[in-house]
């Protein structure tokens, strides 16, 4: 695997059984990513998009093909392994926050550091740190049902960075806020991006904010192509 490459994917199939039909979303997609490659991924509702960064994520399983991911391949993980890898390789931003209403932004953001055993002190403290970054350090001790969806959004970007992870995966990250809240989420992506010289998968339909990435794959129709960021229709 080339050492600029942080992922690379082989001869991708995907198909859901139920009974005696099946489904195929996918088939055959290949394609590699480089380190610090902003990547958008497009395609119409239903395409595929959130299932394939599950499986680049090592949450689900292919049904053909392989990803690697630096030089290791995902599907030879058992769950322990596998469950390590997202721990310590991945950030996942989902289109909902998922924040625990119990816990407060600063616990939340803690969560994977506590996951791993961390000290809750240091976690707290580092927690508290990354909150600063996405502007909501004033906010570390409130529960996610006191901030807004922006806000919240913010809090789970914070947590998909605490464990300084090589991927970035957002799943439609913007896709349930107003576009005036969607923009600075987006800004702040970018921004983490490229200070912390992330290499971020981003699937969504903004294709405003597609055409701001470095690089655009399109899934559709089972197959996947890469279009330039510039031809995407304003």
């Amino acid at each position: 695997m080339d050492e600029a490459e942080i992922l690379r994917v082989e001869g991708l199939k995907k198909v859901f059984r139920s009974g005696r039909s099946h489904l195929t979303l996918f088939d055959n997609l290949s394609f590699r990513v480089r380190k610090g490659e902003m990547l958008a991924i497009v395609g119409e509702s239903g395409a595929g998009k959130s299932t394939l960064l599950h499986i680049l994520g090592a949450l689900d399983s292919a049904s053909a093909g392989d990803v690697y991911c630096a030089s290791v391949k995902l599907r030879t993980l058992s769950d322990d392994a596998a469950a390590d890898f997202r721990n310590r390789e991945v950030g996942f931003v989902w289109q909902l926050h998922y924040l625990l209403p119990e816990f407060t932004a600063a616990e939340n953001v803690a969560m994977p550091l506590l996951l791993r055993g961390g000290d809750r002190q240091e976690a707290i403290e580092e927690a508290v740190r990354w909150l600063r970054e996405v502007e909501l350090e004033d906010r570390a001790h409130h529960r996610s049902g006191e901030l807004s969806g922006g806000e919240q959004q913010r809090v789970a970007l914070a947590r998909a960075l605490i464990t300084r992870p090589s991927l970035l995966m957002a799943d439609e990250p913007t896709g349930d806020l107003d576009s005036r809240t969607a923009e600075v989420v987006f800004a702040l992506i970018a921004r983490l991006h490229r200070d912390y010289r992330l290499t971020s998968l981003i699937a969504t339909h903004n294709l405003d904010f597609a055409r701001r990435c470095s690089r655009v794959l399109r899934l559709h129709q089972g197959r996947i192509e890469e279009v330039p960021p510039q031809s995407l229709p304003a």
